[in-house]
C-alpha cells in the first residue's frame, strides 16, 4: 500500500486549521472505510489535537522522530500511537522544552515509511515555516493551506503562499480552503481569490455553535454532530478529493527535497558538534551548548525546588547560599553529562554553570548585558532578538532566551519581589531592578511575538554634573547655574523625549538641594538616587487582582503636603497628577521638581496644561494658564540626537502672562555646527543675552551669579 500524506497549513494562528485537520481525517475514514492517522506537528500549540480530539497520549512525535532506524510497520509504532475507533493519533508534546529535541531527519525517516502503514496521514503543520514542517512539505502529496475572510489572515495566507512558492514547491501542489465562510459575508471567496492569486479548492461553513460544543466535549465535528452543515461539508471535501483523483495526480509532481536541512544549514551559526556562549539558536534550532543546558536545566528543576528555596533574592547573603547550594547540583548533573566535546576545557565548564545559575537563580541571558557598563539600554523583542544600546546606538546581542518560559520565569522574578504581577488579565507592568534599573515588560495577547522586556540601565556610579559636562550634555557654566537655581528654590521642570535622559538630569538637579533640607521623592518605578539622607521615598502600587488597592502618583503627592516637605520630586507627570503638582509649587513648596514629555519649552507648557485637565476639575483655560505660569520658573529641555548623544537644547524661564499667552524666554540654546569625520554632532550652548528675571531674587538670597554669564556670544 501507497498512502497519501496531507500537510495542513494555517494563514494565521486561530483560523481552525487544527479543527480542519482532524475532521478532515475523520471524514477519510467515515466515508471510505479506512483507519487515516492524524499527527500533530504543531509543536508552539502544545497539545491542541489532544483537545480536539479527546485523547492523552503519552508518547509524542518527538519521540517518534528519535526512533531507532528501522522499517515502520504496526508492530513498531504501537508504542508511540493512540489507537481510537475511527483514527490512530501522534501528538505533540506537551512543554516547550520537549519540543525543541526534535530530529528533523528521524522525522523523515518515519514520514517516508508511515505510508506503507496508512493510506492518508493527515499532519497538523501550525503556521510557521519551521524546519519540522519543511520536512513533512518534502515528504507530502499535497498542502491544504486554511485561511479565513478576516483581511488579515488573508494578507497573512498570501506571506505564507509566498513562502511555499519560495520554495519551490509546485502551484498545483497548494490547495486553498476557505473556512469558518459565511454567506453573509463582505469578504466573499471571489475577493480572497483575486487577493491571493489562488482559486479556492473548498469552503467550510461557520457553525459556532456546534463547533464549540463539539470542543467543550472533546469530541470532533464530524463525530458529535455528522449531519449539521460544517460536517457535511468535510464529508464534500474529502469525496471530491478522491472523485477527482487529486491525490494521485498530485503524488506525480516532482517536489524539492533537502529544504529542512537548508534550513537547519542556515539557523545554526556554529559547526555542527560545536557550540559556546555566543551560540544563537534560529527557527527553533537549537545548538549542542544551548541543548545541553536544558537538559542541565531540566535536571536541576527535578532535583531542587528553586521556589521554595528562594526566600529573599533581595538578600545578598541568602542568594549567596541558595548559589552555592545549586551550583552543587548542577555539577553533579554535569558530571553525569558526555561533556567531553563541549565542555573539553575547566573555562567551558566554568561557562556552563554560570549559564544555568543565571537561568536558574538570576535573570539568565540578561546577567550579562546588565553587567556590561557600555550597555545602556537592553530590549528584548523576542527570545531569540535582544537588541542593546551602547553609546547611543543599538545593535543586535549575540545572547538569546533558549524559550519563552525561560523568559517568564526571568520575568516574574523581576515583578514578584516588587508585589506586582504581571499575566493575561494585567499583560503589562513597570518594574525595577535592585539597582534601580527601569523595566517595561509587556507579554501576550498584546505582544503578538512574545513576551517583551526593555530594561533602562542605572548606571553603578551615581550620575554627577562633572560627568555630564565630560559627555558634552552641558558645560561647567551650564552647570553652575543650574545649582544656583535649584539652591534658590526655582520650580523646575525637566522635558525632552524617551531616552533623552529627564530622569538622569533629574537626579543630578536633585543632588543640588542642600542636604539640611526634607526631600520627598515620588516615582512610578523608584529610580531616583539622591545623596542626601534626609529623604522619604516613595512608590505608586498597582491595583490587586481584584482591582483594588491601587496607589497613583496622585495619591502620593497629597501625601507629601502632609509630610513637612522641603522639596517634592516626582519622578513624571503624566496625568491629573500635574495639577496637584502645580498647586504644591504655588503654596509654599518652592523648589520642586519634574519631569514631562515634550519636544521643546512651548510643548512642554501646552503638555501641562493638557495634563491638568486631565484632572477633571473643569477650570477654564485661562485659570490653566495663570496656574502654570505662576508655579513654573524654569524649563530645562534635554534632547537624544542622531549620534546618540544626550544634549540640553534649551533652558528657558517662564517670564509671565501676556494676554492669552504664556511668556517664555531661552536663557540658553544649543545650536548644532555640523558633524566631524566619525558623523559627531558639533554644537556648542550659546546665551541668548537674556538675564532671567529671577537673578535678582536669587542674589538676594546670596547666592552670585555672573552677568557676563549670560552675554551674548
Amino acid at each position: 500500500m501507497s498512502g497519501h500524506i496531507v500537510a495542513v497549513v494555517g494563514g494565521k494562528g486561530g483560523v481552525g486549521k487544527s479543527v480542519f485537520a482532524a475532521n478532515l481525517a475523520i471524514a477519510y475514514q467515515l466515508n471510505f472505510k479506512q483507519r487515516p492517522l492524524v499527527i500533530d506537528l504543531d509543536l508552539s500549540s502544545l497539545g491542541d489535537q489532544n483537545i480536539i480530539l479527546g485523547q492523552s497520549p503519552k508518547k509524542s512525535i518527538v519521540d517518534v522522530s528519535r526512533m531507532p532506524p528501522g522499517p515502520i510497520d504496526p508492530k513498531n509504532l504501537a508504542p508511540y500511537l493512540v489507537n481510537a475507533p475511527l483514527y490512530s493519533l501522534i501528538g505533540a508534546p506537551r512543554d516547550s522544552i520537549s519540543a525543541r529535541d526534535m530530529d528533523t531527519e528521524g522525522l523523515g525517516r518515519f514520514l517516508k515509511g508511515v505510508s506503507s502503514v496508512f493510506a492518508l496521514t493527515v499532519i497538523d503543520c501550525g503556521s510557521s515555516m519551521e524546519p519540522w514542517v519543511l520536512k513533512a512539505l518534502e515528504f507530502a502529496t499535497a498542502i491544504f493551506v486554511v485561511t479565513t475572510g478576516d483581511v488579515i489572515v488573508v494578507n497573512q495566507t498570501k506571506r505564507v503562499l509566498g513562502k511555499i512558492q519560495e520554495l519551490l514547491f509546485p502551484p498545483e501542489m497548494v490547495q486553498v480552503v476557505l473556512n469558518k465562510y459565511s454567506q453573509g459575508s463582505i469578504v466573499t471567496p471571489q475577493i480572497i481569490q483575486n487577493n491571493i492569486g489562488r482559486p479556492i479548492f473548498a469552503a467550510v461553513p461557520e457553525d459556532i455553535k456546534t463547533a464549540d460544543g463539539c470542543l467543550a466535549k472533546s469530541t470532533p465535528i464530524c463525530v458529535a454532530a455528522p449531519n449539521a452543515p460544517v460536517a457535511r461539508a468535510y464529508s464534500d471535501l474529502i469525496r471530491k478529493i478522491y472523485q477527482i483523483k487529486l491525490f494521485d495526480q498530485l503524488a506525480k509532481l516532482k517536489k524539492p527535497t533537502g529544504i529542512a536541512a537548508q534550513a537547519v544549514a542556515a539557523a545554526q551559526l556554529v559547526p555542527a558538534g560545536s557550540g559556546g556562549p555566543n551560540s544563537r539558536s534560529k527557527a527553533g534550532i537549537v545548538d549542542p551548548w544551548t541543548a545541553m543546558k536544558m537538559r542541565v536545566h531540566k535536571a536541576l528543576v527535578e532535583q531542587m525546588d528553586l521556589k521554595k528555596l528562594e526566600s529573599d533574592t533581595s538578600d545578598p547573603r541568602q542568594m549567596a547560599i541558595l548559589r552555592e547550594k545549586t551550583q552543587k547540583v548542577v555539577l553533579d548533573v554535569l558530571n553525569q553529562e558526555d561533556t567531553a566535546t563541549l565542555l573539553a576545557t575547566r573555562e567551558a565548564k566554568a561557562q556552563m554553570v554560570k549559564e544555568v545559575l543565571d537561568e536558574a537563580l538570576a535573570l539568565g541571558p540578561l546577567e550579562d548585558l546588565l553587567a556590561d557598563d557600555a550597555v545602556t539600554e537592553i530590549m528584548v523583542n523576542a527570545r531569540d532578538q535582544i537588541y542593546v544600546e551602547k553609546a547611543g546606538k543599538p545593535g543586535l546581542s549575540k545572547v538569546t532566551f533558549t524559550s519563552e518560559q525561560q523568559m517568564m520565569n526571568v520575568i516574574e522574578r523581576i515583578v514578584t519581589p516588587l508585589g506586582r504581577r504581571v499575566d493575561e488579565k494585567v499583560p503589562y507592568v513597570d518594574a525595577r531592578l535592585l539597582d534601580g534599573s527601569r523595566v517595561h515588560v509587556i507579554i501576550p495577547p498584546l505582544a503578538l511575538r512574545g513576551p517583551t522586556i526593555t530594561i533602562r540601565k542605572f548606571p553603578k556610579e551615581r550620575m554627577t554634573v562633572d560627568k555630564l559636562v565630560g559627555y558634552g550634555t552641558m558645560t561647567q557654566e551650564i552647570g553652575d547655574f543650574l545649582r544656583c537655581c535649584v539652591e534658590g528654590k526655582l520650580n523646575v521642570i525637566v522635558s525632552g523625549g524617551t531616552g533623552s535622559g529627564k530622569t538622569t538630569l533629574l537626579n543630578v538637579l536633585s543632588n543640588f538641594i542642600p542636604s539640611s533640607e526634607r526631600i520627598i521623592t515620588v516615582e512610578d518605578s523608584a529610580e531616583l538616587q539622591l545623596a542626601q539622607e534626609h529623604v522619604v521615598r516613595l512608590e505608586t502600587r498597582p491595583a490587586n487582582i481584584e482591582g483594588e488597592g491601587e496607589v497613583a502618583i496622585r495619591d502620593l503627592i497629597k501625601c507629601t503636603l502632609r509630610m513637612r516637605p522641603d522639596r517634592i520630586v516626582v519622578g513624571e507627570c503624566r496625568s491629573g497628577e500635574a495639577f496637584d503638582m502645580l498647586q504644591a509649587m504655588n503654596t509654599g513648596h518652592s523648589g520642586s521638581l519634574t519631569t514631562l514629555h515634550a519636544n521643546n519649552p512651548r510643548e512642554a507648557l501646552n503638555r501641562l496644561e493638557s495634563l491638568v485637565m486631565m484632572s477633571g476639575l473643569n477650570l477654564p483655560a485661562k485659570a490653566i494658564k495663570e496656574l502654570v505660569a505662576s508655579a513654573v520658573n524654569l524649563i530645562i529641555q534635554q534632547s537624544r540626537l542622531s549620534d546618540g548623544s544626550r544634549k540640553i537644547m534649551y533652558i528657558t524661564e517662564v517670564t509671565g502672562m501676556q494676554g492669552e499667552v504664556i511668556s517664555l524666554q531661552d536663557i540658553f540654546v544649543f545650536k548644532q555646527e555640523g558633524l566631524d569625520k566619525k558623523r559627531k554632532i558639533l554644537g556648542r550652548f550659546v546665551p541668548t543675552g537674556f538675564i532671567p528675571k529671577f537673578v535678582e531674587d536669587m542674589e538676594a538670597k546670596g547666592l552670585k551669579i555672573s552677568r557676563g554669564l549670560f552675554a551674548a556670544k
